[in-house]
């Protein structure tokens, strides 16, 4: 995938009110948002450092959701994130490659995200817009039509 920068690491965790007061609390993180997710039968809290652009995303699934599994000390991270200027196109260049998207997409045409796995199996969260940016026309251009 072309052009691509590591965003945040996603973790699973057993009770989402005691790991943001973990992190808040001893860690000094604070709550960039939290919120309910229909799809995936869970809930989500981005968290960010008090001097750093790194993100902690905690991720809880309530049981049977197909995302919840057993959990194990150690065992859990969720995914990796990776950010993207043009979605559409790092999934063509996925497809290409043999990659399968494992979900997705999901979001809207300026903040979307598709989920792949590594070869180990490990869920890789890809986001960026669906669509390329166009730079805007500048006025110079414009003038001489």
């Amino acid at each position: 995938m072309s052009a691509s920068s590591f965003t945040y690491t996603g973790i699973r965790v057993r009770d989402l009110d005691r790991s943001i007061d973990f992190h808040t609390k001893v860690l000094g993180m604070r709550l960039v948002f939290r919120m309910r997710l229909r799809k995936t039968h869970g809930e989500v809290a981005l968290l960010q450092g008090p001097r750093t652009r790194q993100r902690l995303e905690l991720n809880w699934y309530e049981p049977g959701s197909r995302y919840a599994t057993p959990f194990r000390v150690g065992e859990g991270l969720d995914h990796l994130a990776f950010r993207t200027g043009d979605l559409k196109k790092a999934v063509r260049e996925f497809r290409r490659a043999g990659i399968r998207v494992v979900d997705g997409p999901h979001g809207n045409p300026h903040a979307a995200w598709v989920y792949i796995r590594d070869p180990d199996g490990l869920w890789l969260e890809i986001n960026g817009p669906l669509t390329k940016r166009r730079r805007p026309t500048s006025p110079a251009r414009v003038a001489r039509g």
